[in-house]
């Protein structure tokens, strides 16, 4: 592979990327398998937020495919920038959960406690 492909190879994984974001924003939010078991709820995902993001995907993997010698990279650039910012100021309360909130989030419902603490755990309970 020459050095002048590596531009253009990014910017195809960028804009998998950017299409993996959109899927994701435009699939049904109401499927999930199972109870959620957060101690607090989850922060909702803004949809137009998540697209925003992926458009940005999409303007900086087009002014990395076009490299230097298209005439619109840096416009590109700057609208991509723009776009990756508005979708994050969007999301700012979900980032904010998965970035800060680190640490144990489950906790035991009333059905699942166990008197006997030396009771083995069933195996559909156990956390892994």
């Amino acid at each position: 592979m020459r050095l002048e492909q590596i531009p253009v190879v990014l910017g195809i994984i960028v804009t998998l990327l950017g299409g993996v974001l959109i899927y994701d924003a435009l699939k049904p939010q109401g499927l999930q398998f199972g109870r959620d078991r957060r101690r607090r709820v989850r922060a909702p995902v803004n949809a137009s937020g998540e697209l925003l993001v992926a458009g940005g995907c999409f303007c900086e993997a087009a002014a990395l495919i076009g490299r230097d010698t298209w005439r619109w990279g840096t416009v590109m650039v700057i609208a991509g920038a723009v776009m990756l910012l508005a979708g994050a100021l969007m999301n700012r309360e979900h980032l904010k959960e998965m970035l800060l909130f680190r640490g144990a989030s489950r906790r035991a419902d009333e059905s699942e406690k166990v008197d006997n603490p030396n009771e083995k755990i069933r195996e559909k309970d156990r956390i892994r």
